[in-house]
């Protein structure tokens, strides 16, 4: 089976994205990562983020324009996809974990 590298995204890398990795981290023939487009993130996205990555999932469409505006060379031949989840969760709080299986999973079977 081949691996998928996959990449999520949200503003500071605290909440949304490190629960998408946990969450799709133990999952077979993924290979995950997270970072944050805001310059306080966490983890500040890198371009060495986007090369590696083969599919990146953004929380909300400002979230593909930011990425757009400062990779967007990068971003050629790389599918980005957009969850609309909004920043009120927690780190991995059941509701939050919830919608990202919803809306994710099909994305990433």
């Amino acid at each position: 089976m081949a691996v998928r590298r996959v990449l999520f995204l949200c503003s500071r890398n605290r909440l949304r994205s490190p629960t998408a990795e946990q969450v799709f981290g133990a999952w077979p023939g993924l290979e995950v990562d997270s970072a944050g487009l805001a310059e306080d993130a966490e983890v500040v996205l890198t371009a060495e983020q986007v090369d590696w990555a083969e599919l990146i999932v953004v929380m909300e469409s400002s979230h593909r324009r930011r990425l757009q505006a400062r990779h967007g060379a990068r971003l050629k031949g790389k599918r980005v996809i957009c969850l609309d989840i909004p920043d009120r969760y927690d780190f991995m709080q059941p509701e939050l974990v919830d919608l990202l299986l919803k809306r994710a999973s099909q994305l990433l079977r």
